[in-house]
């Protein structure tokens, strides 16, 4: 591919410069443009040539367009199914271990009880072992203060019900109903809370309401819990009914450990680029790296990833983390259109563009991009002040292009950047 060249923009070459110089322009004289750190790409994977660039090569905070990263390490090493734990029997005693899988009773993914079957079904003493898991519960970079929202659910070797505990006020009976039942015995009132949400205690697994603030109509709040290895024996015997006991002795899963596989892989890669599930997002890199090599640990599997997969990737990549949610995360749109051009290599096109989101129709750009028929497959990134899109366009000669546009450091609203993407968007759609 010519444009994957490292030494810069100079090698670049181009299929139509009148096209490549109106677009630039459009960018350019753009007044919302003007106002943030735009850098734009536009390739042809078909000619293997850049048919427009603009900032191409300079660095940008991905936000979720990170997943993109991850979408392509899970790919490389993950089966059709996803494994839910590793486990060995020793006398009396089964010992299992977490690979990462964040299927386990996840509200947003298929159903599956092969989990709880299992493990209500084995006549052996259970045992967890989290030896496995060298990872903190929050990524680097991470905003400390979003820990109450369900975005920065704590990443953790066996997560249950998405790591968060749902709490369901019902009006009618003046009551709660929570997920899991676990967490019912944590919930106190507290009268000094000033609105109708439940709030968790920073540091422990208290969470508090308001029983002023809930009348007559009924409420939800979703709410991360604070991950421990006890904590997980402690909601994991609950759901199963059984006593499981922590492993004290700190191993590794041997060779000959078994398997238990719970979803499909697909199931999961829909879910973290459609949604933008940044739990799923990190639990995949945990997954790729017990794939790898029985260590849940994302900044071992990133090394690996950027040294056996990424090592041509045309600029230097600053990755910390698998959903984006990392300030520390910096990467050029040239780059992001190698990962997406590795991906349309590779997996089948109708397949691709289901696992991403489709403008108009699913997604976080179901509202945007909208067109009697899709045109736009393309994964969202945003923090405070930074928005992304990058991802797949058919044109209407049937061209497939890759592009990525990426905005930082504005301080208006991102709708204003939407709307003019929009613009360029369908400007390409007509005319190449």
């Amino acid at each position: 591919m010519v444009f994957l060249s490292c030494k810069g923009t100079k090698k670049l070459t181009t299929l139509s410069p009148n096209k490549q110089d109106a677009l630039v322009e459009q960018l350019q004289k753009s007044p919302v443009f003007q106002q943030s750190f735009t850098g734009f790409a536009l390739y042809d994977p078909a000619t293997k040539k850049i048919l427009s660039s603009y900032q191409a090569d300079k660095h940008f905070t991905p936000a979720s367009n990170a997943k993109i990263l991850t979408l392509y390490t899970a790919w490389q090493v993950l089966s059709d199914s996803i494994p839910a734990l590793r486990y060995i029997v020793r006398n009396d005693s089964l010992i299992f271990w977490g690979t990462g899988d964040p299927s386990f009773l996840h509200p947003d993914l298929p159903a599956t009880d092969r989990v709880l079957q299992f493990l209500q079904a084995r006549k052996e003493k259970l045992f967890f072992c989290g030896h496995n898991f060298q990872e903190e519960s929050f990524g680097a970079g991470w905003s400390w203060d979003d820990f109450p929202y369900t975005f920065s659910a704590e990443k953790s070797p066996f997560p249950i019900h998405g790591n968060y505990a749902l709490f369901e006020y019902r009006a009618g009976g003046r009551r709660f109903e929570v997920t899991p039942p676990y967490f019912k015995y944590s919930l106190q009132h507290n009268p000094d809370l000033p609105n109708q949400k439940i709030k968790r205690q920073r540091h422990q697994n208290t969470f508090e309401f308001n029983k002023s603030k809930f009348g007559g109509t009924d409420a939800k709040s979703k709410v991360p819990f604070l991950y421990s290895d006890e904590l997980l024996i402690a909601v994991l015997g609950s759901l199963v009914e059984r006593k499981i006991q922590l492993y004290t002795n700190s191993i590794f899963p041997p060779s000959t450990a078994k398997v238990l596989y719970s979803t499909t892989s697909i199931d999961l890669y829909k879910r973290m680029m459609k949604e933008s599930d940044n739990l799923i997002a990190e639990q995949l890199l945990l997954l790729a790296g017990n794939a790898v090599n029985d260590t849940l640990n994302v900044k071992k599997i990133i090394n690996y990833a950027k040294k056996e997969w990424l090592a041509e990737i045309p600029d230097q990549l600053n990755w910390r983390d698998g959903s984006g949610l990392s300030r520390y995360n910096l990467v050029t749109p040239r780059s992001l259109i190698y990962v997406l051009d590795r991906l349309y290599r590779e997996i089948p096109e109708a397949v691709l563009f289901d696992i991403f989101p489709a403008g108009g129709v699913s997604g976080t750009i179901k509202d945007w991009y909208k067109a009697a028929t899709p045109y736009v497959f393309a994964k969202t990134g945003t923090l405070s002040n930074n928005h992304c899109l990058s991802g797949y366009l058919i044109t209407q000669s049937g061209k497939r292009l890759i592009f990525s546009f990426m905005h930082n450091n504005y301080v208006t609203s991102s709708k204003n950047y939407k709307l003019e993407m929009t613009k360029v968007l369908e400007n390409i759609r007509d005319n190449y």
